[in-house]
């Protein structure tokens, strides 16, 4: 038999349910709402924290020892004085410190150089939950804190990571402005113009929202009825990027969790690959069909005339437990099928990255002094070692030295 409901229930089951989505869709819209203004009153704007010296020294990339002699020369940088007189760093006096340095070696300041061409890095899984858009999140704003200039790019409906960097996507994105605007079939607007600052001096957004679903829709009616003839539909996302790559160094795309036209436009844009992959057998045998249906719709992009240039594809295992033996197995069954492509370092599961997501902060944007500085730590090095791995293959990719 089946259990009574209640009279709200009843009354809320009378009505068409497409009625009651969109009231529940208000409802949360306003929720979110008032727990952002909570957070974030109406008229700020979320602000990067100040970084002790050696945390600004790490990123640098010199001694505490040789920091202290850059602020303490005559025509130095000058660090703002925290609690005890402290020195304290915002990323931009970090740059300043950078351009100091670099009057001796140029290697400070990591942009790339002539002949070194924009790295663009598709971070994707056909399966949600393997923390795809916490690992382009965190890679995009790592790589800014060590100096390069980067543009992330929320290509997931979803929204994730465009919601990580302080905006609520359902209400602070007008129509057009997300890459829809740039890539659609009719009225494009300049990539410019979907552009939007963050809080990190270094790193710009194009934000992403359910308009982007949109694109998904478009492109088969606009195959069915010109083909190919205005050319391949494959290739609009790697224009938009080509029309602003002189002011960047790294792209960094965060993918919908599936195999559209979005994703794979964004992989026929890339220059490297990073697939997240939890170590859990029911999501390693999805994988095995996921690569097995990106490599067959890799070559048909290819066919329809897009030109596919990698320079790497790295495996990152993800939400680690490195104490849980199955995981353990799964993570070495990877290791000696895939070899290399595995990258070597883990990101570990942490509550300390849970926890600055409940407040849309990314670790990087939270204090140490903010959560438990054991669990803070631990999830520190493992970012540390990920995104430092990461930047050596982009530095290979380069021809650069190993650093």
């Amino acid at each position: 038999m089946r259990p009574l409901q209640s009279g709200v229930e009843a009354n809320q089951l009378q009505r068409p349910l497409e009625d009651l989505i969109g009231d529940n869709a208000e409802l949360l819209t306003s929720q979110l709402t008032t727990l952002r203004n909570r957070l974030f009153a109406p008229s700020a704007r979320k602000e990067l924290r100040t970084f002790s010296s050696s945390e600004a020294a790490r990123l640098i990339g010199v001694t505490d020892g040789r920091l202290r002699q850059v602020a303490g020369a005559d025509d130095g940088p000058i660090p703002e004085k925290g609690p005890g007189g402290r020195h304290l760093y915002t990323l931009r006096q970090i740059d300043e410190v950078r351009r100091y340095l670099s009057r001796s070696r140029n290697s400070y300041i990591p942009h790339r150089r002539e002949g070194e061409r924009l790295q663009v890095i598709a971070v994707t899984n056909f399966k949600g939950g393997s923390g795809k858009t916490t690992t382009a999140a965190h890679l995009a704003q790592y790589l800014a804190l060590r100096g390069y200039r980067v543009l992330a790019m929320d290509l997931d409906p979803q929204a994730s990571m465009t919601s990580l960097f302080g905006y609520q996507p359902e209400v602070d994105l007008r129509e057009g402005g997300t890459l829809y605007g740039a890539i659609r079939y009719q009225n494009q607007l300049s990539v410019a113009r979907v552009i939007r600052r963050t809080y990190f001096p270094n790193l710009r957004l194009i934000p992403g929202n359910i308009e982007l679903q949109e694109y998904e829709y478009d492109t088969p009616r606009h195959l069915a009825r010109y083909g190919t003839a205005n050319g391949p539909v494959f290739s609009r996302v790697a224009d938009a990027i080509n029309s602003v790559a002189h002011h960047f160094d790294v792209v960094v795309i965060d993918c919908p969790p599936q195999l559209g036209f979005l994703t794979l436009s964004a992989l026929a844009a890339s220059t490297g690959i990073v697939l997240t992959i939890h170590p859990q057998m029911l999501d390693v045998a999805s994988m095995s069909q996921f690569l097995n249906m990106l490599s067959g719709l890799l070559s048909a992009v290819r066919e329809a005339g897009a030109e596919l240039r990698y320079d790497f594809l790295r495996y990152l295992v993800t939400r680690y437990e490195p104490h849980d033996g199955p995981q353990q197995q799964i993570v070495g069954f990877l290791r000696s099928n895939f070899g290399n492509l595995v990258l070597e370092n883990p990101m570990v599961k942490s509550t300390a990255i849970s926890e600055a997501g409940l407040r849309k902060q990314t670790l990087y944007e939270i204090g140490r002094d903010q959560l438990h500085r054991q669990t803070y730590d631990r999830a520190m090095d493992a970012l540390h070692k990920v995104h430092t791995e990461i930047e050596q293959t982009i530095h290979q990719a380069w021809g650069r030295a190993a650093t």
